[in-house]
């Protein structure tokens, strides 16, 4: 897997993810509703810890900058 993601997008996305998670467990959001976004956001967790998107891959999106060494 080449990785496809850069920091803005993976910090967006773990932000994302913990809003959910604080908002299902302090009962703001529940039910079939709730259990579908924490899902969503431990999706979003691993896709920034692995720094891969597989939704990106076909789309061919890339937010990973192309920053060379010289």
């Amino acid at each position: 897997m080449k990785k496809n993601m850069g920091n803005a997008d993976r910090a967006i996305r773990l932000a994302l993810a913990a809003l959910v998670a604080v908002l299902y467990f302090t009962n703001v959001i529940g039910g079939t509703l709730g259990i579908v976004l924490l899902a969503l956001a431990a999706i979003f967790v691993l896709t920034s810890l692995i720094s891969f998107c597989p939704l990106y891959a076909p789309l061919g999106i890339n937010t990973k900058s192309n920053k060379h060494s010289q």
